[in-house]
C-alpha cells in the first residue's frame, strides 16, 4: 500500500504509522526461510503496513546468528525496501555487539534501528542512556528505542527518555510499558514519535498523541490496523473505536494465551500465509489444548480457521 510514511493528515513520520514486528519464518529443518520472509513482507506492505520491524523480539532475534539477522534485513529490503521503512532489530544487552550489528545493518541500507533496553544486566539509568547513545552515534541512523520492562527486567525512566530525545538520531519510542501517565509526559515534553508497543492500547495511546503502532497482531489483521490508525489520524473516533472493538478478540487470540511469535506463526499458518509454524528452542510449538482458547477468540471475531 504505502510508498511513504504519511498519515492521512499529511504529516510525515520517520518510520510510518502501521508497523508489523515481523516473525522470522523457518524451514521445516529450522533454517531461516528468506524466501518466505520476503513473501510475508510483501503481503504485509500490500495489505497496509508502511513499516516493518525485522528480527525484533517477535522475530526471535535472540536465537539468530548475526549472519541470519543480516540475511533477514537484506531479504526484506530487497522485497519492500522501496515501499516501506525497514527497521532492523539490532539491540542486545552487549553494547559493543549492538554497535557491530547496527553498523553492519546500516551498511545494508536499512532505514532505521529498533534498540531494546539492555536486558538481564540491569544497568543503571546512566548505563541505559549511554548504551543507546553509543549505538545511535555509531550507526548514524534514525533510532526507535524500545521500552518493555516486562521482558527486559528494567524500565527506561521517563527522565531518561526525555534526555535521550535530545540525541539527533533517537527519534521514536516503542512504548510497551503500559504506564499511561509516563507516556503522557513523554508525549508532552519531547518530539519523539511514540508508537504503541501493546496492540490493545493503540487507540488510547493515539488519543494522547502517539503516531501509530508496532504490532504483532497486524500480521493477521493488517487492514484493520491500517483503517483504525488512519481513522485516528483523521479524527474519526467513532470509526476507530468500532475497529478497536473488532480487533479486540483477534488481539486476545494472538497476545494473551501463548507467546506472541508462536501465536502469530500459528495463525499465519492457519491462514495459509506460512507453510509451517516452526519456532526455535526455547520456544516450542503449541499443543492442541493451548490452541483451543486461541481458536475460541478467533471464532468470537467471526473467523473460522
Amino acid at each position: 500500500m504505502a510508498d511513504s510514511a504519511l498519515s492521512t493528515s499529511g504529516t510525515e513520520y520517520t518510520f510510518g504509522t502501521v508497523l508489523t514486528a515481523m516473525v522470522t519464518p523457518f524451514k521445516d529443518n529450522g533454517d531461516v526461510d528468506y524466501v518466505a520472509a520476503a513473501a510475508l513482507a510483501t503481503k504485509l506492505v500490500d495489505d497496509g503496513c508502511d513499516g516493518l520491524v525485522v528480527t525484533g523480539t517477535t522475530g526471535e532475534t535472540s536465537t539468530l546468528t548475526d549472519e541470519e539477522n543480516l540475511g533477514m534485513f537484506s531479504a526484506v529490503l530487497d522485497a519492500v525496501g522501496d515501499r516501506a521503512k525497514v527497521i532492523a532489530g539490532t539491540g542486545t544487552n552487549d553494547t559493543r555487539h549492538s554497535i557491530s550489528l547496527s553498523t553492519r545493518a546500516a551498511a545494508l541500507g536499512v532505514h532505521g534501528l529498533l534498540l531494546v533496553t539492555p536486558y538481564y544486566n540491569k544497568p543503571s539509568q546512566a548505563g541505559v542512556k549511554a548504551h543507546f547513545e553509543a549505538i545511535a552515534n555509531a550507526a548514524k541512523l534514525p533510532v526507535m528505542i524500545y521500552d518493555i520492562p516486562g521482558r527486559t527486567g528494567i524500565a527506561i525512566s521517563t527522565e531518561t527518555i526525555i534526555e535521550l530525545s535530545a540525541n539527533e538520531y533517537i527519534v521514536a519510542l516503542k512504548d510497551a510499558k503500559a504506564d499511561f501517565m509516563a507516556t503522557t509526559r513523554v508525549l508532552a515534553e519531547t518530539d519523539l514519535d511514540v508508537y504503541s508497543g501493546d496492540d490493545g492500547l493503540t487507540l488510547p495511546l493515539m488519543a494522547a498523541g502517539a503516531v501509530g503502532v508496532v504490532s504483532v497482531t497486524a500480521h493477521v489483521a493488517t487492514a484493520q490496523y491500517r483503517a483504525m490508525v488512519d481513522a485516528m489520524h483523521a479524527g474519526d473516533l467513532a470509526t476507530a473505536r468500532r475497529l478497536h472493538f473488532e480487533l479486540d478478540p483477534i488481539q486476545r487470540a494472538v497476545m494473551t494465551h501463548i507467546q506472541g511469535a508462536v501465536a502469530a506463526k500459528t495463525v499465519l499458518h492457519w491462514q495459509g500465509v506460512l507453510t509451517n509454524n516452526v519456532v526455535r528452542l526455547p520456544l516450542v510449538t503449541p499443543t492442541e489444548a493451548e490452541l483451543e482458547p486461541v481458536r475460541a477468540d478467533l471464532r468470537a471475531a467471526g473467523w473460522d480457521l
